[in-house]
């Protein structure tokens, strides 16, 4: 419409100040005379002229019947009615109908709208103050850990007023990972919401009601008490999803921005790091139709946030597993080693989202990074080398003794003086050299005797003992320099006891 009116407006110009004939502005435009006397005759293009439809042999012939198939899907189940492609393979199967797949689905898109079989529901604009309200998800994606694919879940937690969003990547979407996601984003914010927006996530609901009723779990209540918020639950499934487009809009564009290419990372804790990172990144963005930045938005909001409570909340679950015969604790399909000691006890776990410790009464006797999937193993070689030292033949295939490769425990230090002690003495004492050695990590710091291995590779002196007085001789710290003469001022005069010797012969008086 605007270039017609350009159009008209350059006619009526030249009309004006050159009186140019209809034909010779029909040729100068290329447009036809009627064209020209419209826009002499008002500035103001006239509406396009409305055709008739145009006639679709290839589909016209089908409409009844595809219409008919559409209302009858009104009483199927909702899972078994028709789609186009389904329309479309009946047609050429029943009726040997020649159409194409694309003339049937444009056909049926616009006809169930027509019909009234796809109901468009219209949302309310709304308006969140400042700390009144956040919306909470999780999203799952795909990254390479280590070396292996597999499957993570996103904690997202959004401001709905500044646009603000915290994101953070667990193993699992389990309630010790949805409690420690509310604490860790709140800790970022340096506040509470009033107000906070869920979908019926199982950590947080037991069972959905009638209406609004929930039964929510006695955790996610605990949480919800001790910072001080109120709770709203949207609708279940798809209806409820525009409840909360803000956080559901937010994990999508967070994913496309920030998780493509998929990450290859070596941990989780490194991926959580590039999270950490996009966070701040996404500070500057700017959100359509808003003036401000995120951060300058968070800004304004944060004085209105509530305060954080001057003690923390522990979010971890307390399990109990029986230790294997393999010195494993089994958690969540995922076996976490144990010294050797403790084999066919029960012990206390403390699950928590990122972290399972081990529990002999009060005392932690094993901590490892929790696991990222299923059905493998998290192992510690220090926890078998007891057992090692009268099995050393287990070393070289030992599970344990690949991962703390992997992880960097096991250095090229190690492995050298392995070598050297295993060509000097043979397998099986030179395998018990090295344990001696792996057992004096737990009381010399790693460098000393990484040093020490080194110094005994490179003289011969294998001997463990040797290894060892060598560490601890480069451990310990160079005695500081003492000046004699700043120490006068401590001199004291010396006693006097002669009236100790009156009393111990009596003659004092």
């Amino acid at each position: 419409m605007g270039s017609r009116v350009e159009l008209f407006e350059r006619i009526r110009r030249e009309r004006r100040l050159e009186d140019v004939s209809i034909r010779e502005l029909a040729d100068r435009y290329q447009v036809h005379r009627r064209t020209v006397r419209q826009a002499l005759e008002d500035a103001v293009p006239p509406p396009r002229k409305a055709y008739p439809p145009r006639p679709r042999p290839a589909i016209d012939p089908w409409t009844k019947v595809i219409d008919g198939w559409l209302l009858a899907d009104r009483d199927a189940p909702r899972k078994q009615r028709h789609t186009a492609r389904r329309i479309w393979q009946r047609l050429v199967a029943e009726h040997g109908a020649t159409c194409s797949e694309v003339s049937v689905s444009r056909y049926v898109g616009t006809r169930r709208v027509e019909l009234g079989l796809v109901r468009v529901e219209v949302s309310i604009p709304q308006t969140h103050p400042p700390g009144a309200e956040a919306e909470v998800d999780f999203g799952e994606f795909h990254a390479v850990l280590g070396g292996v694919a597999v499957k993570c879940w996103m904690f997202v937690m959004r401001l709905s007023n500044s646009g603000r969003a915290f994101h953070i990547a667990f193993a699992t979407q389990a309630q010790e990972a949805f409690l420690d996601g509310h604490v860790r984003a709140f800790t970022h914010f340096g506040g509470v919401p009033a107000l906070l927006r869920y979908d019926n996530l199982k950590p947080a609901v037991v069972r959905v009601c009638k209406g609004r009723d929930r039964t929510e779990s006695e955790r996610f209540i605990a949480l919800r008490s001790h910072y001080g918020f109120d709770s709203f639950f949207c609708r279940p499934g798809l209806a409820g999803a525009h409840e909360k487009g803000g956080v559901e809009g937010e994990i999508g564009r967070f994913r496309r921005r920030h998780l493509v290419p998929v990450p290859n990372l070596g941990s989780l804790a490194e991926l959580n790091t590039l999270l950490a990172s996009a966070d701040v990144l996404d500070d500057a963005r700017v959100i359509t139709g808003r003036p401000v930045t995120v951060a300058a938005a968070f800004t304004a909001e944060a004085p209105t946030l509530m305060a954080l409570p001057g003690e923390g909340f522990d979010c971890a679950r307390l399990l109990s597993a029986r230790v294997d015969a393999k010195a494993r604790v089994s958690v969540r399909q995922v076996n976490y080693s144990v010294p050797a000691r403790f084999a066919g006890r029960r012990l206390s776990v403390r699950l928590g989202a990122t972290t399972v410790e081990v529990l002999d009464g009060p005392t932690v006797v094993a901590r490892h990074e929790r696991g990222v999937g299923k059905f493998f193993d998290v192992l510690a070689l220090d926890h078998y080398l007891e057992v090692l030292k009268t099995k050393p033949g287990a070393l070289p295939g030992a599970t344990a003794l690949a991962q703390a490769r992997q992880s960097g425990v096991f250095t090229a230090a190690h492995q050298a003086y392995w070598d050297a002690a295993r060509a000097a003495k043979g397998d099986t004492l030179g395998t018990r050299w090295l344990i001696e050695i792996l057992l004096a990590h737990r009381t010399h710091p790693a460098p000393a005797l990484a040093a020490a291995m080194g110094r005994a590779v490179a003289s011969g002196a294998l001997d463990p003992h040797v290894v060892i007085i060598d560490a601890r001789r480069g451990a310990t710290p160079i005695a500081p320099v003492v000046d004699i003469a700043a120490l006068a001022r401590y001199d004291r005069p010396t006693p006097i006891l002669v009236d100790y010797d009156d009393l111990l012969t009596g003659s004092g008086t």
